[in-house]
């Protein structure tokens, strides 16, 4: 296993040493990590959580680290001596792996001495803004097949690194993919692999018929042959289906055919009307080739006859938007006492202004039709009741208002780690893939479509919008007047 805990920025170092040299370092503080708006992602499936809980739990500053920075001479050797007895004691709360979740929510909360909190920053940004990317995309590319085939996982060999692709193949399977190409993903967390063939097999024997032959006598029960090495409805189909029919008179059952370039909307239709003619209606047709879900949803569209759609490049590297852009911030210092003083960022962008104090996440639920309504932020020591009518408002525009009846609230926040200890029980992939499904089927198709989506409400609750429109006056002022922002 490696040692990762110089997964960092040298920054945390360095602001680390100068809180240990002001005697800062103890201090009680919240740190939020939430996501902001954007033009290709209104929604997210969270995911990384476990990853990121692994490296928060198992900081262990070796001999080399300490020697490394020593090297640096930029810390006394108190701090030095403090880093290397330093482990994670505090509190982390976050929402379930696969939970759909929206601009400005905090869906994975610390609460920890400012040192072991402000340390964790950008380990938690690099796992769970990468995880959390890529099961966003999948998701998007298994809903546009709009139930039409399973999504299998071909990215490896185009991810940014073996991390990415064993992480990124572990967040496609969350989003809704069928399985992965990826072996060692497949080991390590327990999922289905898929994979047939590529072109060189075809390539390597004198004729496509004895590559396809040769195939079908290793894995006779499980033959699905690539047509398009050479001429797809030409050679490659037809070849095929030879192969298939010596299959069935053997009392095998062929699996299909696979597609991999040229017009796959015309193709697979050609296919699938030769393979039905010829007596195998039950030959699936996969294709695989620069896919995402834009073009899904145009195949889908054209009629195409497809069956198992192998994605890789596209949904491996989210190529329309290769950062989520997740972020990190201090929310609130905790006194010795147990009182919270809460702390904002302003912006001149409104999106860039946070979200004050210790807070939860709840989730509104119509109880007549179990669907989703909004999402709240309250204080930390809120409730919400939801036996009488809520009302609910935007946080910048006010005036938009909606009146929340006969519904329940789910807190979606759960505690994960509670001083330095691990006290939540992770599910295994293929459970977090079905509740994600799960739960992304309680929002109605218009929050989640491709194009224009409707915005789903985010709201505050009045005691935190008041908190935070009062800290924001507060801070101007005293601006005007010359002084700290207290």
């Amino acid at each position: 296993m490696r040692n990762l805990t110089l997964l960092t920025d040298l920054y945390q170092l360095t602001m680390g040493y100068g809180f240990y040299r002001q005697n800062k370092h103890e201090e009680e503080v919240v740190f939020d990590l939430f996501f902001r708006k954007n033009a290709l992602i209104t929604y997210s499936l969270f995911a990384g959580l476990e990853q990121a809980m692994d490296y928060l739990l198992n900081w262990r500053f070796t001999e080399a680290d300490i020697e490394y920075l020593r090297s640096l001479k930029l810390f006394d050797e108190d701090f030095i001596k403090y880093l290397r007895n330093m482990r994670f004691t505090g509190d982390v709360y976050a929402v379930r792996e696969g939970e759909p979740v929206f601009p400005g929510e905090p869906i994975l909360t610390v609460k920890a001495p400012l040192i072991q909190a402000q340390f964790a920053e950008t380990a938690l940004l690099n796992i769970i803004n990468h995880q959390t990317l890529i099961a966003t995309k999948s998701s998007k590319i298994c809903r546009a097949t709009a139930g039409n085939g399973v999504v299998m996982e071909f990215g490896l060999r185009r991810a940014q690194g073996p991390d990415a692709g064993i992480n990124g193949a572990r967040a496609a399977i969350i989003g809704g993919c069928s399985s992965t190409s990826n072996v060692i993903a497949g080991q390590m967390f327990d999922v289905p692999v898929a994979g047939t063939m590529a072109h060189s097999w075809v390539m390597d024997y004198p004729t496509e018929y004895e590559a396809f032959r040769a195939y079908a006598e290793a894995y006779p029960d499980n033959c699905l042959l690539l047509v398009d090495t050479y001429d797809t409805l030409r050679s490659g189909v037809p070849n095929a289906i030879r192969v298939f029919k010596e299959l069935k008179a053997a009392g095998h059952k062929p699996k299909g055919i696979r597609l991999d370039s040229g017009d796959l909307a015309y193709l697979s239709k050609k296919a699938r009307k030769m393979l039905d003619e010829a007596g195998f209606p039950e030959a699936i047709v996969c294709v695989s080739g620069d896919l995402d879900e834009r073009s899904i949803n145009s195949l889908i569209q054209q009629g195409a006859k497809i069956d198992s759609w192998g994605v890789g490049t596209r949904l491996i590297t989210s190529e329309d938007l290769p950062a989520l852009g997740g972020v990190y911030k201090l929310a609130a210092v905790i006194g010795k006492d147990g009182s919270v003083t809460p702390k904002i960022k302003l912006s001149d962008n409104t999106a860039k202004i946070t979200n004050p104090s210790f807070k939860k996440l709840y989730r509104l639920y119509d109880r007549e039709n179990g669907m989703a309504i909004a999402d709240y932020i309250t204080l930390h020591d809120e409730t919400v009741d939801d036996t009488k009518p809520l009302t609910l408002f935007h946080p910048v525009e006010t005036w938009l208002k909606h009146e929340a009846e006969n519904f329940y609230a789910v807190e979606l926040q759960h505690t994960i780690v509670k001083g330095g200890k691990l006290v939540y029980e992770f599910p295994k992939l293929m459970q977090i893939q079905a509740f994600s499904k799960g739960q992304l089927s309680r929002f109605w198709e218009e929050y989640l479509r491709l194009d224009v989506p409707q915005l789903y409400k985010v709201d505050l609750s009045k005691k935190l919008h008041a908190l935070k429109i009062g800290m924001i006056d507060r801070i101007h002022e005293n601006a005007k007047k010359g002084k700290n922002n207290e």
